[in-house]
């Protein structure tokens, strides 16, 4: 009975509010967070493409322990963590959608409040929430195609996959969602927690700001040049 009151009046028995909100928002910066970092390192996985077709598989490889256990059975690692990473995923998302307006007079207000600050954070929110929305439907995709087909993570297979189907426009808008989302983000996440904010909040803001856009534009870049590395590959395996 507790529990059904607190949910209607967002307030315990005993008068005091309820702290389910607050434990909310700090599970969807962790799992935020989590997902900013890992995407990062992904990244950096991805472009090993840059390097060379066998680099890359070497360390597809390695990741899968496949050193230990040469078998195509070490694929199951890559399903296991990506499934992981789909359940964050979710919960994360599900957790954001708290935060966006559900009927149009909640629109309405937030658009004359944006209109009415003028302020970079709340256009920064409006993309963050745009990106958020695409991810939710081409991320999903693409890690649920990592979880079934995880023994097929090559350069060659993942070049015919860039190739087929104009898949490499799926990657492409993937691409810009993942890091204009994840960068801004990590971005509002160290406004929020007060993260590097040293003894002048402003200023420091605006180092935040400017770090953001460059590692936007660095992630972006290197992703770029990865997706055209394996459409690369692709093209020459599909000439053959």
């Amino acid at each position: 009975m507790s529990g059904l009151i607190e949910g209607y009046l967002g307030k315990s028995i005993e008068g005091k509010k309820s702290k389910m909100p607050a434990k909310l928002d700090f599970i969807q910066s962790a799992s935020g967070l989590f997902l900013g970092l890992f995407m990062w390192a992904h990244m950096f996985f991805v472009s090993t493409i840059l390097v060379s077709g066998d680099f890359f598989n070497s360390v597809v490889h390695f990741l899968e322990l496949k050193f230990v256990y040469n078998n195509p059975i070490m694929s199951y690692i890559t399903s296991f963590l990506a499934t992981c990473v789909l359940v964050i995923f979710f919960v994360h998302a599900l957790l954001a959608m708290r935060k966006f307006p559900i009927n149009y007079r909640q629109y309405q207000i937030l658009r004359v409040h944006a209109k009415t600050m003028k302020h970079s954070d709340t256009s920064l929110w409006w993309v963050q929430a745009l990106t958020g929305f695409l991810m939710f439907f081409l991320g999903s995709a693409h890690l649920i195609f990592v979880i079934t087909n995880a023994d097929k993570i090559s350069d060659a297979m993942s070049g015919d996959r860039v190739i087929s189907h104009f898949m490499w426009l799926f990657y492409a808008v993937l691409l810009v969602c993942v890091e204009l989302h994840g960068s801004i983000g990590l971005y509002r996440l160290c406004v929020k927690w007060g993260w590097f904010e040293g003894k002048n909040a402003k200023e420091s803001r605006k180092k935040l700001k400017v770090a953001k856009w460059v590692i936007s534009i660095f992630f972006l870049a290197l992703g770029i040049l990865s997706l055209l590395a394996f459409v690369k590959i692709g093209l020459a395996n599909y000439q053959i």
